[in-house]
C-alpha cells in the first residue's frame, strides 16, 4: 500500500472532531477500523497506512513514529493537548483544521460516519477491547506477544470463509502490481 498522507490526517480530524475522548490510542484504533473495513470490504485501505501490532492494539507507524515530533503538515491539521486525569496525562487530540472531504470517496465517507457514531462516546479501553477481536488481523499477529511490533497484513481483514475472499485479494494485487508498474516505468 502507498500512504495517502491527506487522508490520513484528514481522517484524523474528521475522528477528532467528531468523537468524545480522542486521544491518542482512541484515533490509532479509530483508523485501524477505517483502514481494515474498507479494505474488507474492497481490497483498498482508505489510507494506505502501515500498522504494527503493539500490547495494547494496532499502531499505525507513520502517525506513531512522528507523534511526539510531528511535520509541518501534521502539526498544521492537529494539535496534541496533555490532559492530566487523576494520575496519569491523556493526549486529547484536536483539530486545528476542517475536514476536507475531497479525496474520499462516498463508501470512506459513509464508514468514517459509521465509524465516528458507533463509537462517539467510547473511551480508550473499550476501543482496545474492539480491535482486540478474537481471529481479528492485530489478533492474527499479536498471537498472545509472539508477534509484538510485527507489522499486520491487510489480507488478515478478509475472513478465509469470505465468499468474496479471493475477489478481494485479486483486487488488492491488482492494486500492487499496477502501482510497481507505474513506479518502475517513472510515472
Amino acid at each position: 500500500m502507498e500512504l495517502n498522507r491527506n487522508r490520513l490526517l484528514n481522517a484524523a480530524v474528521f475522528f477528532s472532531s467528531n468523537t468524545k475522548y480522542c486521544g491518542k490510542i482512541k484515533l490509532f484504533k479509530l483508523l485501524y477500523l477505517l483502514d481494515f473495513e474498507h479494505f474488507k470490504a474492497t481490497g483498498r485501505s482508505v489510507t494506505g497506512a502501515d500498522y504494527s501490532a503493539w500490547k495494547f492494539g494496532p499502531v499505525p507507524d507513520q502517525m506513531n513514529e512522528e507523534w511526539e515530533h510531528p511535520e509541518e503538515d501534521f502539526d498544521a491539521a492537529l494539535e496534541i493537548v496533555p490532559e492530566k486525569v487523576i494520575d496519569f496525562v491523556r493526549e486529547t487530540v484536536r483539530p486545528k483544521v476542517h475536514f476536507d472531504d475531497k479525496e474520499f470517496t462516498p463508501r470512506q465517507l459513509a464508514l468514517l460516519e459509521r465509524l465516528s457514531a458507533e463509537h462517539r462516546d467510547s473511551r480508550a479501553p473499550e476501543m482496545i477491547d474492539v480491535t482486540h477481536a478474537e481471529n481479528g488481523a492485530w489478533a492474527k499477529v499479536w498471537r498472545g506477544g509472539t508477534g509484538r511490533n510485527q507489522h499486520i497484513p491487510y489480507e488478515l481483514a478478509v475472513a478465509d470463509d469470505d465468499p468474496n475472499r479471493e475477489a478481494i485479494l485479486n483486487r488488492s494485487k491488482a492494486d500492487r502490481d499496477h502501482l510497481a508498474a507505474v513506479q518502475y516505468v517513472g510515472y
